[in-house]
């Protein structure tokens, strides 16, 4: 299965995340939604946030253009949230997933749709 695919099926094709997106561990883009346009510096401050949050907590987590406020974070999940509006990013082995929920979304619903990618990523080795 392509990255792509993961996006479009298994995230965005749920109904339960409004956008998408796999970067690898150094920020590349795997794979996203079309409409959802993430930044090489937001991506690279999301994946240092999962070593240290710190930096996060302080100044939020941006995603295009947009700040987003850190709501929890462990070692391989950040949740974040702007108005009516969220993130779910998840940390496996070699990627990070994000999905982007609205309003018309639940933010569980969103989280337990991205944890299940992120675990199957996780039990495959990646």
């Amino acid at each position: 299965m392509s990255w792509q695919t993961y996006v479009d099926s298994n995230l965005v094709g749920t109904g339960k995340v409004a956008k998408a997106a796999i970067f690898g561990l150094d920020g590349s883009l795997w794979a996203t939604s079309a409409d959802f346009k993430v930044g090489g510096e937001e991506v690279k401050n999301l994946i240092a946030g999962f070593a240290d949050t710190d930096n996060i907590a302080a100044k939020g987590l941006y995603f295009e253009g947009v700040k987003f406020v850190l709501l929890r974070s462990s070692a391989d999940s950040i949740y974040a949230r702007q108005g009516a509006n969220g993130v779910c990013c998840c940390k496996t082995a070699k990627a990070v997933i994000v999905g982007y929920y609205n309003e018309n979304i639940q933010s569980g619903d969103c989280t337990v749709t991205v944890e299940g990618l992120a675990d199957y990523l996780r039990n495959s080795g990646f």
